[in-house]
This record gives C-alpha cells, sequence and structure tokens, in this order.
C-alpha cells in the first residue's frame, strides 16, 4: 500500500539514530512496520499533516519505529480494521461512532478539537437554513448528523428539503444555482468561497448551538492490545510533530505541500489552499476544551454520541467507552500540559 502512495515507505529502526533507550526502542521495534493510512491524501490537517512532518522530521526513527504512509486515501477504517494499516484518521467522533456499526476492531486514540469542521455553505439569499424549505441540500458520503442538528436548531423541516448527494467538491455550485446549500468543511469549501471574495451564506454549527468535534486518530485494537509501547510512541511522535505545526505553520505548509507534489496530489493540494485550511484547523486544536492536543474524554464523545443518536441513519451505537482510549494520549503530557519526549530516553 504504502508503495502507491508516494511518501516515505519507511525503513527498519535503527537503535544508533535513537533518543530512546535500548528497552524501548527493542520494544517499539518489535510492532514491525506500521501502517498510516491518509483519510484523505496529504491535506493540512491535524491527524494527518503531523504524521507526514514526523516522518519528515525523523521523529519516527528517534522512537524505532518502521512506520509507511499510505497517502492514497480511502477505505482507511476498513484497511485498519482489517488489520492491514495500524492507524488512521476521520473527521470527527461523529463520523467515526457513524462509521462504528460496520467497522469492527478500531479504538479512537485521539480527538484534536472540541469545534466541529462542518459548515452549510449557501447563495446569498438563504438568510435563515429554515430558507431551504421547498429549496435543495446537497452532502458529501452521507447528511454528517451535525448538519441534522443544524437544520433542527434552524426550525428546519428536513422533509421539506431536496436532498441531493455531491460528485465533487467544487463549492462554486451554490453560486451557479445548481444547488441552494451544501454541508462541507470550514477549513475548505468555506474558507474556499470567502478567499474568491464570493458572496454567499455560512452557517457554523456553533452559530446554531450545535456541539462538535474535530479529527479522531484510530488504531487497530488488536495492534493497540500486542504492542501498547509502538502505539503510544508512534502518537508521542505524531504529536511531536503537531507541536512543531502549530509553533511554525509554514514550516508545515511548505512541507506537505512539497510532499503532495512529489505524491502525484499536488494540483489537489496547492499551498494556498493548505495554508488557508491550516491556519483554520491549527486554531481548533489551540481551542479544544479537553486538553492538551489529542487529549480526549468521555463527556466529550458522549456529547457526539448524543447528536449521531438523534440525528444519525444508523440504529445503534456501541457505548463510548467501548471504543475510546482516553490514557493512551493524556498520558505522555506532563502535569503541566506538556509533551514529553522522547519518553524513555537514553
Amino acid at each position: 500500500m504504502a508503495g502507491c502512495s508516494g511518501a516515505d515507505v519507511g525503513s527498519a529502526p535503527d537503535y544508533d539514530e535513537a533518543a530512546i533507550s535500548k528497552a524501548a526502542c527493542d520494544a517499539n521495534a518489535a510492532a514491525g512496520p506500521i501502517t498510516y493510512i491518509s483519510g484523505y491524501g496529504y491535506s493540512a490537517s491535524a491527524g494527518q499533516l503531523d504524521v507526514f512532518i514526523a516522518d519528515e522530521l525523523g521523529y519516527f526513527d528517534d522512537l524505532c519505529l518502521d512506520v509507511e504512509i499510505n497517502a492514497a486515501g480511502g477505505n482507511g477504517q476498513q484497511l485498519v480494521s482489517s488489520g492491514k494499516g495500524q492507524f488512521t484518521e476521520l473527521g470527527s467522533a461523529e463520523d467515526v461512532l457513524m462509521a462504528a456499526a460496520n467497522s469492527k476492531n478500531l479504538t479512537a486514540v485521539a480527538t484534536y478539537g472540541t469545534t466541529s469542521p462542518f459548515c452549510i455553505f449557501a447563495n446569498k439569499d438563504i438568510k435563515s437554513l429554515k430558507d431551504l424549505e421547498g429549496g435543495s441540500l446537497g452532502y458529501f458520503i452521507n447528511l454528517t448528523p451535525t448538519a441534522g442538528a443544524m437544520l433542527d436548531a434552524a426550525g428546519a423541516d428536513v422533509d421539506q428539503i431536496e436532498l441531493i448527494k455531491m460528485t465533487n467538491y467544487d463549492p462554486t455550485v451554490v453560486l451557479r444555482g445548481q444547488v441552494d446549500a451544501v454541508v462541507g468543511y470550514a477549513s475548505n469549501q468555506c474558507a474556499t468561497l470567502e478567499a474568491m471574495g464570493e458572496e454567499f451564506s455560512q452557517f457554523l454549527p456553533s452559530d446554531l448551538g450545535v456541539t462538535g468535534t474535530y479529527n479522531v486518530m484510530e488504531t487497530n485494537a488488536q495492534f493497540l492490545k500486542e504492542h501498547p509501547e509502538a502505539a503510544s510512541a508512534f502518537m508521542r511522535a505524531s504529536l511531536k510533530a503537531l507541536e512543531h505545526c502549530l509553533a511554525d505553520e509554514d514550516d508545515c505548509v511548505d512541507i506537505i505541500t512539497e510532499l503532495a507534489e512529489e505524491g502525484g496530489q499536488g494540483k489537489a493540494f496547492p499551498r494556498e489552499q493548505q495554508a488557508r485550511t491550516w491556519a483554520i484547523e491549527s486554531q481548533w486544536v489551540r481551542d479544544s476544551q479537553a486538553g492538551p492536543p489529542g487529549v480526549q474524554t468521555i463527556a466529550q464523545w458522549q456529547g457526539a454520541s448524543d447528536i449521531v443518536k438523534q440525528f444519525g441513519t444508523v440504529t445503534e451505537i456501541p457505548p463510548v467507552e467501548d471504543i475510546i482510549d482516553i490514557d493512551i494520549v493524556a498520558d505522555l503530557y506532563d502535569t503541566n500540559g506538556e509533551l514529553i519526549w522522547p519518553g524513555d530516553a537514553k
């Protein structure tokens, strides 16, 4: 899989280059190759950007991890669930809960924010989501529960709205009247329209009192059970890279843009788009109410569970406690909220 990504395919750990003790290095190396499946190519998003940067800056090597990256995108949950990969990222806890009915053997180990990444963007004549009654609303993959909660909060009757599954991510469809509004991402389509200087209407979950979560890292549950040290080290290295990307946004945007170009995805991820994306999403990480970057809580996920139960399309979802691990990332920070690096040092 890594061979088709255009990213670094990994290499055997070398203790001479390690920043940790021989015992810790051996425990991490024993996990063998660790494959990360990018949820959305080379996007400058937490849970994705940091993995690429950790690889580029040598943080995985420091911890004796042999990490391979599949940036081809898609099917991350299925591949990790089946053991063909060890880590992948999904856009929100709500998304993970929706997928949990069909994706077993997965454990969520990190959630990167308490801000929902979604937005509903519409033509300028839509002043309220209730105005969509008698009109049309586009969506990608499924009508996310967050969108359902937003429509409900606005008093809109979904049965009076034509729902249309979108086939591309071009936000200008609302400007051309092909659809009245679309459920998209605040850091992508909405940010793109703003950068274009176009007149449009934007609705954010927070505007309507709807809570949310931002980006989740998942791992294969069996892998986590068999190699807890390596799983913890993978997150430590990724969070070290995330720390760097919060401190030096331009450097990380430059690196991920170059990697996208090398990986044949440069047109999909131009630098100006990557910069817009990370400028917004990095702030979501900083603003997280759950704790330091990546830390997740039962309460945070229970709120997501409540939204899915009310507005999702699945009939049953597992209890939050069964699908998340709240300790693996929390234990990587000291009492002052500082990431402990490199851990078991030489």
